[in-house]
């Protein structure tokens, strides 16, 4: 879904590092000596985000494969947008359209997200993964988005102003059948009650369609179009609604989008910052991993994540599965990287031995991060034992490095025990 013939007609363009950029939401690329783009990115702030890029701990905060490339750029162009989330959609089709080399290098292809829409007489708005997308199963497909956590928002932001099916059942023909959760909150436009006619809300997927394909000026123009010919009919109730979707349109809330945004842009402090991880779970089944965090020697229980784990041998019963913990190790930290507006941290520490320390330095190494990684090796007790990694780290930290490997322990066995309990 090309949107070449509906973008902001010129982009401006500066030299690389000495840019005047406006204080205002868009996409931004950098390009080599020959005008080929390495890598597109979007902003709420472009002119501060493409200005962190030249800071002087970018290995940091952007890790090495960025750092390899910015002696390569040799200019900056950038497009504005109206809003955070219209960038979000313009900088997922310029992906698409350029797959610049530092976009892919830094994603596995099987991570990115897309947003679907289903070949059906209601047709459901979902977001896929690469892994299990069917383009020719779809009526439409939008995409690859870089970040889920912010997908989800975008796709909040959008179902408030166009909603749509995504999980409940059509009413049959001619019968009223009752409103799901999210047609009682007004996400659902009452596929499931029969509030809504298969050729009413055809139009409305026409619509989020084009939002998708980053058409905002022809989506209003097409509304506008069908607010005056309701209006000429008299039916003022629907031109009415279509009033405040323009407004909505032309207004668009992505305050949610603007904090996670500028998390992302801030500059972290200097003070040293630790991820702890480990795994838990009943002879495979039910196996769940959990995300700790200590900074400057202080846990920030606010921060810690847990992660159910998908693994290939995982039963969706709780039945017992081949246990891999460093498959499950490699599939907590793919998902964690997927979070950069997570600050990273100085230092990652896995619960287990050279295997685990192993697998966690060849998942960050494939895909660009230069972050030492420590393991806690435990004895039969699940004690610890030693420490392994680099001894200079281990040392200077030990008393940080055994709490936040007992919080992670601890949080992990508190969701594998709740977990178990559903069951």
């Amino acid at each position: 879904m090309s949107i070449k013939k509906n973008r902001t007609p010129a982009c401006a363009k500066a030299p690389a590092g000495k840019e005047k950029l406006p204080d205002a939401p868009g996409v931004y690329f950098f390009k080599d000596a020959r005008g080929a783009i390495l890598y597109i990115g979007k902003a709420t702030s472009l002119r501060d985000r493409v200005r962190s890029y030249f800071s002087s701990d970018i290995l940091a905060t952007r890790g090495p494969l960025i750092a390899q490339m910015l002696p390569l750029v040799a200019k900056t162009d950038y497009e504005k947008t109206d809003s955070v989330l219209e960038a979000l959609i313009l900088e997922a089709e310029l992906i698409k359209k350029h797959k610049p080399k530092y976009n892919t290098d830094l994603k596995d292809d099987k991570s990115w997200n897309y947003v679907v829409i289903t070949k059906e007489d209601f047709p459901r708005v979902l977001i896929v993964r690469e892994r299990i997308l069917q383009p020719d199963e779809y009526a439409y497909f939008f995409g690859p988005f870089p970040n889920g956590g912010q997908l989800k928002e975008a796709m909040r932001i959008a179902r408030r102003i166009f909603p749509f099916r995504d999980a409940c059942a059509p009413s049959p023909d001619g019968e009223s059948g009752k409103p799901c959760f999210n047609a009682q909150l007004g996400l659902c436009p009452g596929v499931c009650s029969g509030a809504i006619s298969k050729k009413e809300y055809a139009r409305t997927i026409r619509h989020i369609a084009l939002f998708f394909q980053g058409k905002k000026k022809n989506l209003i123009a097409k509304l506008e179009r069908e607010m005056k010919a309701s209006a000429k009919k008299e039916d003022f109730e629907k031109a009415g609604k279509i009033k405040k979707t323009i407004f909505a349109l032309s207004h668009i809330q992505d305050v949610s989008l603007l904090k996670r945004d500028f998390h992302l842009a801030a500059k972290p402090p200097s003070e040293m910052r630790m991820e702890f991880y480990d795994i838990a779970h009943m002879s495979g089944a039910f196996t769940v991993g959990a995300m700790a965090v200590v900074e400057n020697g202080e846990t920030k229980i606010g921060e810690y994540r847990k992660f159910r784990i998908r693994g290939e041998k995982e039963i969706n019963q709780g039945g017992a599965g081949k246990v891999n913990d460093t498959a499950h190790l490699k599939e907590m930290l793919l998902r964690r990287l997927e979070h950069p507006e997570w600050r990273f941290p100085n230092l990652i520490v896995v619960d287990g031995g050279m295997a685990q320390k192993n697998a966690a330095e060849n998942t960050l190494k494939k895909y660009g991060y230069a972050i030492p990684v420590l393991g806690v090796v435990k004895d039969e007790h699940h004690r610890p034992r030693k420490i392994i990694g680099n001894q200079v780290l281990a040392r200077a930290h030990e008393a940080e490095i055994l709490l936040g490997n007992g919080e992670a322990h601890r949080f992990a066995i508190a969701y594998h025990k709740k977990l178990r309990g559903r069951m």
